[in-house]
């Protein structure tokens, strides 16, 4: 860790404690994300923004999100990097590993996404700063310009053959007026929720981390990235249970509805470089996708 960096914990954000370890953790794709101990034994977490600068949404939706999820405590901020060299987000180390597919866990990861889509705003859209106010942008909107788009400047072309892609162009044509009955959501999505960013001890969910995409519209989209990929029997049924009970709404064509949303992330996944880690499971997914899988 870089002398600013370290000399901001000490000075600023941690007054009066020493740092004794640090460790990088595991999980973090576009952030860099460090274990910090201080000499009175207390764990912390260090975020690093490593591509855009996330930090003051990710601080203010904390805040907003305190006493209403499990979400790590911010015990400091430097959003713009001034003091510490580099914008840099300090949060209280959260207990726990990240949920298994087990149907025990899916109960409360459903009942916690219901709390989170409690969370309103004043119109759709997405987050520049941590005033959170979207800037009204329909996210549910224009699916087939955009897959058409990862397309023709993606990586697809030698991974998908040109009657796949084809296909999802007319996947996407069809789906896109049937979205229009989303537009207007304006409920917290976190955008990336899954296994790996929700914690838990034992049946209880006990953190959900990384909110660097969240944005306001339709729960749905969070539905769909959690059923992205098959689960073991028992965890989706037990996960629509717990979001149902927790007042999360689902229409009765929910699930055609979230898996056209969750198109956005798999096509942009295409413009990724063909190593990156999800490229190969986007095309595994749209090729199952379009078999009605």
């Amino acid at each position: 860790m870089e002398p600013t960096l370290r000399d901001w914990i000490e000075t600023e954000a941690l007054p009066g404690r020493r740092l004794t370890t640090e460790r990088t953790l595991t999980g973090g794709y576009s952030n860099d994300n460090v274990l910090i101990t201080t000499d009175d034994d207390r764990r912390f977490v260090v975020r690093r923004y490593l591509g855009a600068n996330r930090c003051a949404v990710e601080a203010a939706l904390a805040r907003r999100l305190a006493g209403v999820i499990p979400v790590p405590e911010v015990v400091a901020a430097d959003e713009s990097g001034k003091q510490a060299g580099e914008p840099v987000l300090l949060s209280v180390f959260a207990e726990g590993a990240p949920v298994s597919e087990d149907p025990a866990h899916g109960r409360d990861v459903g009942l916690v996404l219901a709390r989170l889509g409690g969370v309103t705003f004043g119109a759709p859209g997405f987050f520049a700063d941590g005033k959170l106010e979207p800037d009204g942008i329909e996210p549910t909107m224009g699916l087939d310009l955009f897959v058409d788009r990862c397309l023709r400047e993606g990586n697809a072309h030698g991974h998908l053959s040109p009657a796949e892609q084809d296909a999802l162009r007319r996947y996407a044509e069809e789906a896109t007026p049937r979205l229009a009955v989303l537009a207007g959501s304006r409920r917290l999505v976190h955008s990336d929720y899954n296994p790996k960013n929700i914690l838990a001890v034992g049946e209880r969910v006990t953190a959900v981390l990384d909110f660097e995409y969240a944005f306001s519209s339709t729960p749905l989209v969070d539905v769909g990235n959690m059923l992205r990929f098959p689960r073991r029997p028992g965890f989706v049924e037990s996960f629509l249970a717990g979001f149902r009970d927790g007042g999360g709404e689902l229409p009765p064509d929910w699930r055609e509805l979230s898996r056209a949303l969750d198109l956005f992330a798999l096509a942009d996944f295409l413009t990724r470089p063909v190593g990156h880690r999800y490229f190969g499971r986007a095309v595994e997914r749209i090729r199952a996708l379009l078999a009605g899988r």
